[in-house]
């Protein structure tokens, strides 16, 4: 589990004159172009608004099987040109799938982006789902799963916690899947998630960089505009049970040092005008793992050598229910169990006594300093822009974000901290099992990239 990086979730934000060009297509298409010229290349990015969250039991891990089949070919580009097309043009090019979407991405010269459209407009009504081609790949899934998750101990851990933090939540299942399922799918569950989801009307295009919006979005409707929409399934409401109390769970796997993960329901950010909390959520996690004098590593790691490590993160932007995060491996001869009181410890302070105008200003002027350094980057103001967009946020909220976060006050960082009660806490300890002397050898190369 990487708390560390959940920081930056809010850490990127568009240059304060940014425009942005938002157009729906007569199929459903919803197009983003965000102009950006101080380098010649383009971005462009697929998100489709299906992921883990929208598969069923049975098929878990099905979203991202066909991410990866996405790649397989049509009649008209065959397999493994795509990505082979997009090299010979000097482009790069991948996907990912989370809990909330699947994302299709290139990066090139922006007189190339006629290609990348081009490619994308063809696999999403043509793809060829061939049960050689799945079987193949579907081993490729199995194999990442073994790398990523069951050779991990802190990914088993993570997996685990999310089984118990959420009674009936989509989000207790993790993204690649159970492995059962994976042995279990068929080409045909890949074809009926593609052709319940892959249409133009749950799909969004976002551009950004060299670019003239008006020309991109005349080329996304030559290219994409053709395309039929679909009747999308009924997405019916799935909210998660308010928690009833403390939930706790050992883990033994093989490993080294044991390992603490805790969580707490948190509130996530549905409405931008009226919420608060997760913005003091966001503050609060910053004081607590903003950078190496931020209170956990402080007190924790170089102090009292507790831990050798801690972190603490928060995940309010979703299309699902919210979690606080900490997390850390005890310090050699502690117990995950000191770990736990003392992590508890530091939440108790901030309930009780709240921060210092100092802490409050450190963590603001880092979350202005990342979003300065982040700005620079097309790819991740595409990022950000395909995000808000998904989960039906304005996307003028980039530039008011800075604002918001400048906003928080002592007082609601303590009152975030008084959500953290136990009651609403999930506990995951890794009791670490004697490590075999030579690790498993894959039994096939797995493109980590997919």
């Amino acid at each position: 589990m990487q708390l560390k990086t959940v920081l930056f979730l809010f850490s990127i934000a568009l240059p304060a004159a940014a425009s942005v060009t938002d157009v729906t297509l007569d199929n459903g298409l919803r197009v983003i172009v965000k102009e950006d010229r101080r380098a010649p290349v383009a971005v462009s990015q697929l998100w489709y608004k299906a992921g883990s969250l929208d598969e069923h039991n049975g098929t878990t891990g099905v979203a991202h099987v066909l991410e990866h089949m996405m790649f397989k070919g049509t009649e008209k580009v065959p397999d493994g040109q795509f990505s082979k097309r997009i090299a010979a043009a000097g482009g790069r090019e991948n996907a990912f799938t989370n809990r909330d979407v699947t994302v299709y991405f290139q990066q090139l010269q922006k007189d190339r982006l006629p290609l990348a459209f081009e490619l994308e407009a063809d696999r999403m009504a043509n793809l060829q789902l061939k049960d050689e081609a799945f079987a193949r790949e579907i081993q490729v899934v199995m194999e990442e799963r073994r790398l990523r998750t069951e050779d991990n101990p802190h990914a088993v851990v993570y997996e685990q916690l999310m089984g118990t933090a959420f009674q009936t939540h989509p989000y207790r299942r993790p993204v690649i899947g159970w492995m059962n399922d994976l042995q279990n799918l068929v080409a045909q569950d890949a074809r009926d998630w593609y052709r319940r989801w892959y249409a133009p009307n749950n799909a969004t295009l976002v551009v950004a960089g060299d670019v003239n919006a008006q020309e991109v979005l005349a080329l996304a409707k030559k290219e994409f505009g053709p395309l039929a929409k679909k009747d999308l399934p009924l997405r019916k409401p799935q909210e998660e049970p308010p928690q009833r109390g403390e939930k706790r769970i050992v883990v033994k796997a093989p490993a080294k040092q044991p390992y603490l993960l805790m969580s707490y329901r948190a509130p996530e950010l549905r409405d931008v005008e009226q919420d608060r909390m997760p913005w003091a959520m966001q503050v609060l996690a910053g004081v607590l793992n903003g950078n190496d004098s931020a209170r956990l590593n402080k007190r924790l790691v170089k102090e009292q050598r507790i831990a050798v490590e801690v972190g603490a993160g928060y995940d309010g932007i979703g299309r699902g229910p919210a979690l606080f995060y900490l997390d850390g491996t005890p310090s050699q001869g502690r117990s995950a169990a000191e770990l736990e009181k003392a992590l508890k410890a530091e939440i108790r302070r901030i309930q009780q006594e709240g921060v210092s105008e100092a802490e409050l200003n450190r963590v603001k002027a880092q979350v202005v300093a990342g979003d300065v350094y982040q700005r620079d980057s097309v790819f991740y103001q595409a990022m950000q822009l395909g995000e808000l967009a998904i989960l039906g946020l304005p996307l003028d909220l980039l530039e008011k974000r800075v604002d918001k976060l400048k906003s928080v006050t002592a007082e609601e960082v303590k009152a975030a901290a008084r959500l953290l009660a136990d009651d609403q806490l999930s506990v995951a300890v890794l009791d670490p099992q004697p490590v075999t002397a030579a690790p498993r050898k894959p039994a096939m190369e797995v493109n980590h990239a997919r």
